[in-house]
């Protein structure tokens, strides 16, 4: 049998230099990096492990599933009823969760993780969810 040479992952001198290199480097920008960085990638790649789609990526007018952490929880009426509205943050961008007819829902709070499901529109500039279907996650 002839033998096929394989290739090594491994550097020049036989040891894993590139990936020191990797981590050396990850190591850096994240000591480097502010808090508000560090949980922004955290949530971005908890976003992805639970199959959402990340809230930049969300267009106006079609049905999209977000998840992150509720930043603010607000009573704001509209149109003379009750809204119940929180602001939802993904490590990407922010989107306005409304609950409309609603003072208070059980488990919406800041600093609450949050999966939602619904159409996304744009109000006053920012985006948006009406009514959205909600899955409670891990808690503050």
């Amino acid at each position: 049998m002839d033998e096929v040479p394989v290739e090594s992952a491994a550097g020049p001198d036989g040891g894993t230099q590139p990936s020191r290199e990797r981590g050396l480097k990850r190591f850096l920008r994240r000591l480097a990096a502010g808090r508000d960085e560090l949980e922004a990638e955290e949530l971005q790649k908890s976003t992805g492990q639970e199959g959402a789609t990340p809230i930049a990526g969300c267009a106006e007018r079609t049905r999209a599933c977000v998840a992150g952490t509720l930043r603010t929880v607000t009573l704001r009426p509209r149109g003379g009823a009750p809204a119940l509205e929180a602001e939802l943050y993904d490590g990407t961008d922010v989107i306005s969760l409304v609950w409309l007819g609603r003072r208070k829902i059980a488990g919406i709070d800041p600093g609450r993780r949050l999966r939602a499901e619904g159409l996304v529109s744009v109000q006053d500039g920012r985006k948006t969810m009406f009514n959205p279907r909600y899955e409670l996650r891990g808690g503050a």
